[in-house]
């Protein structure tokens, strides 16, 4: 089972706090991107920071030949295209998403997510989508239906293809929101004891099975990806996922937990260009 080869491949690990370092729980987030940044790039020193944002294609130039060839012609276009077409679709009252989001939508999804002190919360991109919807008078979409939510945020985020990741963290509040994001990165759960770290920190570029274990810095610059093809995965659902392999109860995608998670994860891929939409093995 793939559980246990992954409990095979950490049998014997170091703690967390010794693989990374500086990296405590008290640093700034900048110095924790530094950090993180440093211990990646002194266990790998011949792959360039830059190419981070493809993730384990960073580790393998045979995959990333792959990878390169499979986006010339999309498999998943399909569902990238009914995500403009509901984005382009004027709501009843006629007013689009493009009218209520800053700056027409555009350039705009690298800083999500991000800390909103009037509601005392992170907010991330499906929230504001969901806000200009219920400001317009329609409902709410589910965050994990892929067939509307997942859709539209991977047509949107194109948008801003190319863009730095800018999350920003100022604030005391916003700071506690961060840590405790930070905490479920780090904390051991589930049946099998592991953390996020376990495997995108201390076993990036290990290869389990045929997959290379991706790096967390450079991960949320290109979600939504198509696994396999044409499987739409958002990161939240990704989060849901390795909740679930480990043997761990998943938080609601959507809430406070997974929010803060994807706050902190995110911040960790800060003044990298993003690209959503793409092909994932």
């Amino acid at each position: 089972m793939k559980q246990q080869i992954i409990m095979k491949l950490l049998t014997g690990m170091a703690g967390l706090g010794i693989a990374l370092g500086a990296v405590t729980a008290h640093a700034s987030p900048e110095k924790d991107r530094q950090e993180m940044i440093k211990y990646y790039t002194d266990k790998y020193p011949n792959v360039k920071l830059e190419d981070y944002v493809y993730g384990a294609l960073a580790f393998d130039a045979d995959s990333k030949a792959q990878y390169d060839a499979i986006m010339e012609f999309p498999p998943f276009d399909s569902q990238v295209e009914a995500g403009r077409k509901m984005w382009e679709t004027p709501f009843k009252n006629g007013k689009t998403y493009a009218s209520c989001l800053p700056n027409g939508g555009k350039q705009i999804a690298g800083n999500y997510p991000m800390f909103d002190e009037a509601k005392g919360k992170v907010v991330t991109l499906q929230d504001a989508i969901n806000d200009c919807r219920t400001a317009n008078g329609e409902e709410a979409l589910k965050v994990n239906d892929m067939k509307t939510m997942g859709q539209l945020t991977a047509y949107m985020r194109t948008l801003s293809d190319g863009m730095l990741m800018n999350v920003k963290v100022e604030g005391p509040k916003a700071m506690a929101a961060y840590t405790d994001g930070k905490k479920t990165f780090f904390s051991r759960k589930g049946q099998l004891n592991f953390a996020c770290a376990s495997c995108h920190v201390q076993n990036a570029g290990v290869r389990l099975r045929s997959e290379l274990i991706s790096p967390a810095v450079g991960h949320a610059v290109h979600w939504p990806v198509f696994r396999g093809g044409d499987n739409l995965v958002t990161l939240q659902q990704r989060y849901q996922g390795c909740f679930q392999q480990v043997r761990a109860v998943s938080p609601p995608q959507g809430g406070t937990t997974m929010n803060n998670l994807e706050y902190f994860h995110s911040s960790l891929s800060n003044g990298m260009p993003m690209k959503a939409s793409v092909f994932s093995k």
